[in-house]
């Protein structure tokens, strides 16, 4: 596996090495989490551990350029969205910081009359693994780290191997926030690094964002070592249109759900299913209005422009028809639609992470439920429709984990994050995402 390294995928231009821990360095940053734990998840109080929470939220604010221009470097990320990223991060910090202290409390349980009392107590696990993508170097550490930590259990990153300054610089904002050494710990592990983690007998838990192969190996190697596991994996979310009153608005909405950090979001729009009546305007509007946001922003790599490639190859290869602003280019991929793509064509079932839609036609509500959760995927999906009884009809026959009506980029801190099937399983964020790594602890009084 190579060293962990800043490539501009602007330019190709290798900017910075940093090389992957050795054994001992592994060894001495798990014993750290340890160590750190004694204290920080036995001792501190959770009020001590949200005032540091508050401390991070502010420093993110602080350091918002740096942050921004950092992951602009690393994976091409555009400077406004970058911004809007470590913004999101800080109103995570915050979130927790505000609400820990109501979603660790005491829950009481109901016993007859006369027969004592008894209460679930929430409490700290242990160290926990993070191992985290590539697409949001900031926000999936967030996620992970913000409630965990909130929690009292330590955490120890595994960054992507492309985002090494995101990192170094996300565990300086910690220290420099008051936590004690070792509360987060940052780890170029290689993936045979991981596995020793994962199998450490002081580690006793791991959450991972990223593909299915990786999920799937992490999950064997935690279910082997009987480890609690969350996965957040790919997706292939619906973007289901029946009805609209405003078809410009819809489109552009569709766009935004297509070309946000230029396509590479697991919970994006990614099959657009139009109601036939809708479907040529769409596609002819879609197509225009896509082409016109995303060729200025290059994927995180020549590698993923590379692969997105082979997948349209395969597609056409297959019978689809391909709509493309331009060709491909080093790491920029130019925007293009997908369209006459069959059940039986290679690209039905895959996740396209970059800026290519497909889209399909169908003749009625039963018949777009039915091509929704035709995937292996159920993390998220999208529902446009001017009656409010279908939109939740809907949304309860879909098979994800996330249903949004009218709207996109609608996410929210106090929302739980995650999907169903082959998108993993788990929550983050909102209340459910405090809950994955704590021990419900039933405490019962007879007299």
């Amino acid at each position: 596996m190579p060293d962990y390294a800043v490539v501009n995928p602007r330019t190709g231009e290798n900017l910075a090495d940093y090389p992957i821990a050795t054994s001992d360095e592994v060894d001495k940053a798990v014993a750290r989490a340890s160590a750190a734990y004694g204290r920080w998840g036995r001792v501190s109080s959770v009020a001590e551990r949200t005032e540091m929470l508050r401390h991070v939220a502010r420093l993110h604010r602080e350091r918002r350029e740096f942050l921004a221009d950092t992951m602009h470097r690393e994976m091409g990320k555009p400077i406004a969205e970058a911004l809007d990223e470590v913004d999101y991060c800080a109103a995570i910090y915050d979130f927790y910081a505000d609400n820990a202290e109501r979603f660790l409390a005491d829950e009481q349980i109901e016993l007859p009359e006369g027969e004592g009392s008894a209460l679930i107590r929430r409490t700290s696990v242990g160290p926990l693994l993070g191992i985290m993508p590539w697409n949001f170097p900031c926000y999936q550490i967030a996620r992970f780290a913000a409630p965990n930590l909130a929690a009292g259990n330590t955490v120890l990153i595994k960054p992507a191997p492309q985002c090494p300054e995101s990192a170094v610089a996300l565990e300086q904002l910690a220290r420099d926030a008051g936590f004690p050494d070792g509360a987060y710990v940052n780890v170029f592990a290689s993936n045979e690094q991981v596995e020793t983690i994962i199998a450490d007998a002081r580690v006793q838990g791991v959450s991972l964002t990223g593909s299915e192969r990786a999920g799937a190996a992490v999950a064997e190697i935690a279910g082997r070592n009987l480890k609690k596991v969350v996965l957040e994996l790919g997706g292939s979310d619906p973007f289901i249109l029946l009805s609209t009153d405003d078809l410009a608005a819809s489109v552009q909405a569709a766009v935004g759900a297509r070309a946000y950090n230029t396509g590479q979001v697991c919970n994006a729009g990614k099959r657009f299913i139009v109601i036939e009546a809708l479907y040529n305007d769409f596609v002819a509007a879609f197509t225009a209005e896509l082409a016109s946001v995303s060729m200025s922003n290059p994927l995180s790599s020549k590698g993923a422009a590379d692969n997105l490639a082979d997948q349209v190859r395969r597609a056409v290869d297959g019978g689809a028809v391909v709509q493309s602003a331009g060709e491909p280019n080093g790491a920029f991929y130019p925007a293009s639609v997908l369209t006459s793509v069959e059940s039986g064509n290679e690209i039905y079932r895959e996740e396209l992470f970059g800026p290519v839609a497909m889209v399909f036609t169908v003749t009625s509500e039963q018949e777009a439920i039915a091509l929704a959760n035709d995937t292996p995927f159920g993390l998220g999906s999208y529902v446009f429709t001017t009656d409010p009884e279908q939109a939740q009809r809907v949304a309860d026959q879909l098979d994800v984990g996330m249903v949004f009506i009218n709207g996109v980029g609608s996410d929210g801190v106090e929302m739980p994050f995650g999907g169903v099937k082959r998108s993993g399983f788990g929550r983050e964020l909102g209340k459910y995402g405090i809950e994955e790594f704590l021990n419900k602890k039933l405490i019962r009084t007879v007299r």
